[in-house]
């Protein structure tokens, strides 16, 4: 993942002790390199004190270094060694024009340092400094502890979820999804509305399939950039027993796909594939889909472009590879376990053991030689979170669910991409989406991210997800 950068907002107020925010910057900076974060505030000299913010114009000061560098921070710390000066800080993030996260932190005092020389009362600051950032109508999160020592563990893991939130938000602000084919008539279920999505700032890319099915069967066999992508295929999982002419197809197609996806600068992408491809070239895209999922450029199948999204907010939460499923079968009698299926295009890690196969669902219609492409396996026991978005036309908004369950042990003998799961009060989660009309895909991550990408998308893109718990 690349390197988070965090502008720093330190508080401070003349009546509490200034030395504090001296060393309250120290440590701060100090824990936020160990954590491999980069911190952007004001030198120690720019303002009143130690860079703190306490007057009016050292909330200029830092506004402007901010706004200086606002293409750099993914979010805000406000970090209150004392008191603080609830509106220096709120000036100085209402005037820098940012519009990311924001954590507020107070640092907690000691039972022993009650002094006037020492006593933070960053306890009750915190309130104030919420109470004003609410008033200037500027969203933020909070630490677990109302005051926490910065060095502390659980300071150290609240950092790491603010990281994945300021992450998800980032991944969602100007996000390109390419659309390769029409969505299949099959499948109404996958509807969206693109103009929500571009009023939330996602713009959808289409692509005929007739385009990419033409640019792939223009390349010859002995075209490098054919020639490396066939290394990588071979490279990424095992193709024994594949055709190699069905080797060479996909090849041609991943060369298609992604040089498209170069030239228009899109991010993720969501395929068409039932039955199109299968018909008039001759495999399926799975296994190129899996590898772009696997290098965190989501793919998602049946042109499900909110399932792909979904996929890339999980991706940016964890860091790990997400995938597209279906909630597919029950498992025996027990109620909160089921099947996760897919044919597959699912990202190798997720496996306990991968190879080439051809689609037996689409093989009964189209023949077997025309589906090689799948990447198939049982999905390795452990926590994953699901998350669904979709465009609620009716109420003109995006709309989801997130939670948590795991791949259980349990065996089981199918085709294609598959694992038991178990999820607390499934057959509510089951219901709810029944009653709300959500698609029966859902995207997966193999993490527990739910807390982050929740607050990302409901405190700070207004979007209304439901948490199963």
């Amino acid at each position: 993942m690349a390197q988070l950068t965090l502008a720093v907002v330190i508080g401070n107020r003349g009546f509490f002790p200034d030395h504090l925010c001296e060393s309250g910057r120290k440590t701060i900076l100090e824990v936020l390199a160990r954590q491999g974060i980069r911190a952007i505030l004001p030198e120690p000299d720019a303002t009143s004190f130690a860079g703190a913010v306490e007057t009016h114009a050292d909330a200029r000061v830092c506004a402007d270094l901010l706004k200086a560098h606002r293409d750099e921070i993914d979010g805000i710390l406000v970090t209150l060694p004392n008191f603080g000066d609830e509106k220096a800080v709120s000036n100085t993030i209402r005037w820098s024009g940012l519009d990311v996260p924001v954590l507020v932190h107070a640092f907690a005092d000691h039972a022993s340092r009650m002094s006037i020389s020492d006593r933070r009362d960053s306890f009750c600051g915190k309130m104030s400094t919420c109470n004003n950032l609410r008033q200037y109508g500027i969203p933020f999160s909070l630490t677990r502890r109302h005051t926490m020592d910065p060095e502390s563990g659980e300071f150290a893991e609240d950092l790491q979820r603010f990281s994945a939130v300021c992450r998800v938000v980032k991944a969602m602000k100007n996000l390109r999804v390419g659309m390769i084919g029409a969505r299949p008539a099959g499948f109404n279920t996958v509807r969206f509305s693109e103009k929500i999505l571009e009023a939330a700032g996602i713009s959808v890319e289409t692509l005929d399939l007739s385009e990419v099915i033409g640019w792939s069967g223009k390349l010859t066999d002995l075209d490098d950039r054919v020639v490396a992508k066939l290394d990588q295929v071979r490279a990424y999982t095992e193709t024994k027993g594949v055709p190699e002419e069905a080797l060479l197809r996909i090849a041609k197609l991943g060369v298609s796909i992604e040089g498209w996806m170069r030239d228009n600068a899109l991010d993720i992408s969501a395929v068409q594939c039932w039955t199109s491809l299968e018909e008039f070239y001759g495999v399926v895209p799975c296994t190129l889909m899996s590898m772009m999922s696997e290098g965190l450029r989501a793919s998602a199948c049946e042109t499900d472009v909110t399932g792909a999204i979904g996929m890339h907010a999980l991706a940016a939460a964890s860091g790990t590879p997400s995938a597209l499923l279906d909630w597919n079968n029950n498992f025996g009698e027990d109620p909160d376990k089921g099947v996760l299926f897919h044919c597959s295009n699912l990202p190798r890690s997720w496996f306990v053991e991968h190879r080439m196969d051809f689609q037996e669902i689409v093989a009964g219609t189209v023949g077997k030689a025309n589906t090689y492409g799948t990447i198939v396996g049982r999905i390795k026991p452990g926590p994953f979170t699901f998350c669904r978005l979709s465009t609620d036309d009716r109420s003109g908004q995006i709309v989801g669910y997130i939670g948590e369950g795991k791949f259980t042990e349990d065996p089981m003998t199918t085709f294609g991409g598959y694992g038991v799961i178990q999820i607390p009060a499934f057959q509510d989660l089951l219901n709810f989406i029944c009653e709300e009309g959500f698609e029966h895909h859902v995207s997966a991550n193999l993490t527990q991210v739910a807390d982050p990408v929740e607050e990302a998308l409901t405190r700070y893109l207004g979007w209304e997800i439901y948490r199963h718990s």
